[in-house]
């Protein structure tokens, strides 16, 4: 583990500790946040959570939760004070600091020591300690092997466990994505030994839908699904509109493009939704056609090989015609994306 020894020492003493996770937290970003922090208080750390947005509801069952600062609603001057009052500043769950918005340039200038823990590609460098491993399947594992390099696995209770479990679940597809490593399911059997319900997670997670949220789903698979057979490519575009007409909430669309790549035959599946501010993409793939190289290079996006996001400056409309017009070019690799996994 790179710098365990330095977190180690670094750590030694109770300190003030500030954790961060990228805009929108999802469960690994939250999950692994929370059970951080809840490792890092058994330790007699005064730790401070905060979020750059809210995230969804379906997560506010994570021990830890109620004390999350939500920096889209607090103000910036409170914000900037525990910034730079914190002694130590952990990164988690992202590669960039542009991935926390304004608070990025505050961490930054930050005088206390930045530690990054992360399982994206290209890390920037702007942390004095980095725990960076794209072969993670969650940055939730990471913090789990981190905790046990130091030699305090047995202080992962059942709280902490939860949360971690979450971040596991959730970014290893239940576990049927290929990230799902031996690691993990040794991991997760450490989990359950110590009181982690995971089928209670499960349902927590997965099946605490609105009724509105699911008409909004039938409606984006019946009337937004547009499938591009001779790309082997599926997207579903959402208007502002048609996000306000279904009053949808954080979280409404989390997995929606899972549904598009769901299809027999398709490869490559993309979520484009109008944010109003901007339009966000979610870009997922199978195979050796990588997702990640695409919203890179066309969407000043990243992440993953087959799960990144991205964003466009132009409307809707022209972001679409802008990703129809780009898949001729990758006609070839869709397609050898195919027979690899056939």
């Amino acid at each position: 583990m790179h710098d365990i020894n330095a977190l180690k020492e670094l750590l030694q003493e109770p300190k003030e500790v500030m954790i961060t996770t990228h805009h929108k937290p999802d469960a690994d970003a939250l999950g692994s946040s929370l059970g951080l922090a809840g490792y890092l208080k058994k330790k007699g750390h005064r730790v401070t959570v905060i979020t750059p947005s809210d995230y969804p509801s379906f997560l506010n069952w994570m021990t830890g939760n109620s004390d999350v600062l939500v920096y889209s609603e607090k103000s910036d001057a409170l914000v900037q004070r525990i910034i730079k009052e914190s002694q130590v500043i952990f990164c988690l769950d992202f590669s960039a600091l542009s991935r926390i918005n304004e608070m990025g340039e505050y961490i930054r200038e930050a005088p206390g020591t930045k530690v990054l823990i992360d399982h994206h590609l290209h890390p920037e460098d702007f942390a004095q300690l980095t725990f960076s491993d794209t072969n993670a399947a969650a940055t939730a594992e990471l913090v789990y092997d981190i905790i046990k390099e130091l030699g305090d696995g047995d202080m992962i209770d059942t709280a902490i466990g939860e949360c971690l479990y979450a971040g596991i679940m959730t970014d290893t597809g239940s576990f049927r994505h290929p990230s799902t490593s031996k690691n993990v399911h040794l991991i997760i059997a450490d989990l359950l030994q110590v009181g982690v319900n995971t089928s209670n997670i499960h349902r927590l997670i997965y099946d605490s839908s609105t009724e509105l949220r699911l008409r909004f789903l039938g409606f984006a698979l019946k009337d937004k699904l547009v499938v591009k057979y001779e790309y082997k490519t599926a997207y579903i575009a959402i208007t502002a509109d048609e996000l306000k007409a279904y009053d949808s909430k954080t979280g409404d669309t989390e997995g929606l493009v899972n549904y598009a790549l769901s299809i027999e035959g398709i490869v490559f599946a993309v979520l484009i939704i109008d944010r109003t501010q901007a339009v966000k993409m979610s870009f997922r793939s199978v195979g050796n056609f990588s997702a990640n190289e695409f919203a890179r290079t066309h969407f000043n996006g990243g992440g993953h090989k087959n799960a990144a996001g991205g964003i466009s400056m132009e409307p809707l409309e022209a972001t679409i015609a802008k990703f129809e017009s780009l898949l001729p070019l990758y006609k070839e690799q869709l397609e050898q994306a195919v027979s690899t996994n056939s």
